[in-house]
């Protein structure tokens, strides 16, 4: 535990595993990005169908991310399912992308959302002040605001 207004230490991140995974259950529940194309490379035959090299295929990260096969409950706000990395097949939760797209700044967005999240919980109290339902235009958007009520806490 950190005293009051004492700066987070690289050692203070690294212990901050259930932060993270709280995050990316956040990710996975409601990616920041509809998702992508992709250019077939080959022939794929895929549930009865045929795409053909060189088609242009749409992937929707918020499908994947909320099939049953991949994230049982999906629905459900579960950061445990982030314990153990393997359970999750890989390319199935890429809010980052991943292999030769992975985002080059992944590690430091990781870094700011542990900061940021601290300093939120740590020094305020805050309360939501409009409903949690949230549309996308194509980006998640609150379908109210983001209306918030923010207040320092008081310093022990």
């Amino acid at each position: 535990s950190k005293n009051s207004g004492e700066p987070l230490a690289w050692e203070d991140l690294a212990r901050m595993k259930y932060t993270w995974r709280v995050a990316m259950e956040t990710l996975r529940m409601v990616p920041p990005v509809f998702g992508g194309f992709r250019l077939a490379l080959k022939d794929i035959h895929y549930g009865g169908y045929l795409i053909p090299k060189g088609w242009q295929i749409f992937w929707a990260s918020h499908m994947t991310h909320m099939d049953e096969g991949i994230f049982p409950e999906p629905t459900k706000f579960d950061p445990a399912r982030f314990e153990k990395q393997l359970s999750v097949p890989p390319y199935s939760f890429i809010p980052f992308g991943g292999g030769p797209r992975i985002c080059p700044g992944n590690e430091f967005a990781r870094i700011e959302t542990l900061v940021a999240i601290h300093h939120f919980v740590t020094r305020y109290s805050w309360e939501l002040c409009s409903d949690d339902h949230y549309i996308r235009d194509p980006m998640p958007v609150p379908s109210q605001g983001l209306l918030l009520r923010i207040a320092p806490q008081k310093q022990k």
